[in-house]
């Protein structure tokens, strides 16, 4: 039996699904191809508790980091499973590797337009779109969501995609070209051939007429949908200053966007760290849904 949820509850209330719960309320399907590169896939989960969700009925979309180079959907899953707790529909992204940060981005747009043309079948919300990721994945979710209502937006989403809310765990907002810089001047070769391997075409330091189409501060405007930011001030791979202007812009209206700074923290939040992280985020998405409803 599923742990069905009125429509009146909140996320923040409901009590989190065990394992054997989730795993009656999802229908789950790996691996579903998006495009034609081996990298181009997807894992759906699909739940029959979300049509009970009311306004917090959300879609989750949610991208791995990596920088651009390495990792997979498959070994972030911890930040997915607090959603799945709540009965949300989840589909966790894997995008091009070791291609630069254009065709990563752009598999986004491409991954949401596959989900709107295949939805007929799996009744997502998409209407009511979150788009969440870490590190690499949060830039890329970031950079999306915030261009879509841009005049010179690259990325163009099918009708029926919204994008109600961004998440953010350590994504790049801002100053790509100074983390380009960090990498390719690294000591080590391995981080040297991730630095290099960001903008594959450019030869050298990317100029920062290119750069900046990347930066998602580029498209940021008060009409853009509510954003969560959480950032760490030991991050190691992502200077904290690199937050700063976009988080003043954030702060313009704090009724819309939350911003969590945590000074001792590193670019990879602890378990303790993601279950508060989690608390605020939920809550977040409450007042979202409240507003939708």
């Amino acid at each position: 039996m599923t742990n069905h949820c009125p429509s009146s509850g909140k996320l923040s209330s409901i009590p989190d699904k065990s394992i054997e719960q989730i795993e009656v309320t999802y229908r789950v399907i790996k691996d579903i191809a998006y495009g034609l590169d081996n990298d181009q896939t997807m894992d759906m989960y699909i739940s029959a508790d979300a049509k009970n969700l009311g306004g917090e009925n959300f879609t989750v979309v949610f991208l791995h980091g990596g920088a651009f180079y390495l990792s997979d959907k498959s070994l972030e899953e911890k930040y997915i499973q607090p959603y799945l707790s709540k009965g949300m529909h989840v589909v966790n992204v894997n995008y091009r590797l070791k291609q630069g940060i254009p065709k990563a981005t752009e598999d986004l747009a491409i991954a949401l337009n596959f989900l709107e043309a295949t939805n007929a079948k799996n009744t997502l919300n998409l209407s009511n779109v979150i788009l969440a990721g870490f590190s690499a994945g949060a830039h890329i979710a970031s950079t999306v969501g915030l261009s879509v209502n841009h005049p010179e937006s690259p990325y163009k989403l099918n009708e029926g995609i919204r994008i109600a809310g961004i998440i953010n765990f350590s994504g790049l907002v801002d100053g790509l070209d100074l983390v380009e810089r960090r990498f390719m001047d690294h000591g080590d070769q391995w981080m040297k051939d991730i630095g290099e391997a960001l903008f594959p075409l450019s030869h050298g330091y990317t100029p920062k007429e290119i750069i900046s189409r990347y930066e998602p501060i580029t498209y940021f405007d008060q009409d853009d949908p509510p954003f969560f930011l959480w950032y760490g001030g030991k991050d190691d791979q992502i200077p904290p200053s690199t937050f700063e202007q976009f988080v003043q812009l954030l702060y313009e209206n704090k009724e819309k966007n939350v911003v969590m700074y945590s000074p001792e923290s590193s670019h990879f939040p602890n378990a303790t760290e993601r279950k508060d992280i989690y608390n605020r985020i939920f809550d977040f998405l409450d007042k979202l849904g409240q507003a939708t409803s």
